[in-house]
């Protein structure tokens, strides 16, 4: 198994997609690279984010690449939907420099490349978020979400 995580706008959302693609064995909802270890206190610089574990066997960063840039505008710096601020900015975040080479030639291939704000970066901190964030849209489905609810299904 392999672990990459997503930054997509709200992560209610985004867990409750990444969830149902092919090869994601795991998702959990969280922070990615702010300055604290704590979900307590000012806001540090991170961007909500979705951890992945996934099967390389079954499904790679490109293609999860793909499956991601369904559900975000990526021409839209700090804002998915009706969520504003740095926090709810997009990026791709892994320990593994061979998965951010693999999003960047995503990225570079791409007739758009020009306009993507998607930030590429390695993953410097991660902090899980607190329960009632987990899969947040199973358990109250009528909450808030920048998905559309046929691409939120699209791949159960």
């Amino acid at each position: 198994m392999e672990t990459v995580y997503f930054a997509g706008g709200c992560l209610w959302g985004v867990q409750a997609f990444i969830k149902t693609l092919p090869g994601v064995r795991y998702t959990e909802a969280g922070r990615a690279n702010g300055t604290s270890q704590t979900l307590h206190g000012d806001y540090d610089g991170y961007a909500e984010c979705v951890k992945a574990e996934f099967d390389p066997q079954v499904v790679l960063i490109t293609e999860l690449m793909g499956y991601f840039f369904e559900i975000i505008d990526p021409y839209s710096l700090n804002k998915q939907g009706q969520d504003v601020g740095k926090k709810y900015r997009t990026g791709v975040y892994s320990e593994n420099p061979e998965h951010l080479i693999e999003a960047k030639t995503f990225l570079s291939k791409r007739s758009d490349y020009d306009r993507i704000v998607v930030e590429v970066l390695p993953l410097t901190n991660y902090v899980r978020s607190a329960e009632e964030h987990q899969d947040r849209l199973a358990r109250c489905p009528d909450d808030y979400c920048h998905i559309p609810e046929e691409l939120l299904n699209k791949y159960k």
